[in-house]
């Protein structure tokens, strides 16, 4: 598929058959996934790959209350046969930087004027969305609730030093599933976003 047809194919998929994922396929998610840019080539990411029923029902009891008695929306999702939580690490970052080649002698989160490291890895996990709509599969990129990344964290053995910033669900789209907010709302127009030679 052509790249502007993989960018223009891909949408967030809430709804999945049980028909599993190739492995190779998910390989090469994240083999893409590492070719993100990071900072300093840092590559303060990390990825968690649950690619087995017992492995992705311990993710969604953990990231739910709701499990037992879906709604739409999490029934759908819970279909989904892989399960990747893309994590990042400030520490990393801040390590790389009070390298020699970089200059600075301290490790200041004040020199950074947003968290690169969560950047970095959500551009990792674009690259998993834009490799599943290439591979012809549906993928979703979902937060994790606050109330429950400490369950998450717990269950999947996540060390203190790397923050989830978000999941990844990969697998074949089944019709029907929650509608996304693209069914309420118009996607704005590139005059009422671009703003050449400043705003």
């Amino acid at each position: 598929m052509e790249f502007t047809e993989v960018v223009r194919r891909r949408r967030m998929v809430r709804s999945y058959t049980s028909d599993p994922v190739d492995r190779t396929v998910v390989d090469r998610a994240l083999a893409n996934a590492v070719r993100a840019p990071s900072a300093g080539f840092s590559q303060g990411w990390a990825f968690v790959v649950l690619d087995t029923p017992a492995d992705t029902e311990r993710f969604w009891r953990a990231a739910s209350d709701d499990v037992d008695d879906p709604d739409t929306w999490l029934a759908g999702m819970m279909k989904a046969p892989v399960v990747v939580v893309p994590c990042s690490s400030k520490a990393v970052y801040l390590e790389r930087y009070a390298e020699d080649d970089k200059g600075w002698t301290d490790r200041a989160e004040e020199r950074w004027p947003v968290p690169f490291w969560h950047m970095d890895a959500a551009m990792a996990s674009l690259l998993m969305l834009l490799t599943a709509t290439d591979e012809g599969l549906g993928s979703c990129f979902i937060g994790i609730p606050p109330e429950f990344e400490q369950r998450v964290r717990a269950e999947l053995a996540i060390p203190a030093d790397w923050d989830p910033v978000g999941v990844v669900t990969l697998g074949h789209a089944a019709a029907g599933g929650a509608k996304g907010s693209p069914a309420r709302r118009a996607r704005k127009s590139l005059e009422d976003l671009v703003h050449r030679g400043g705003w």
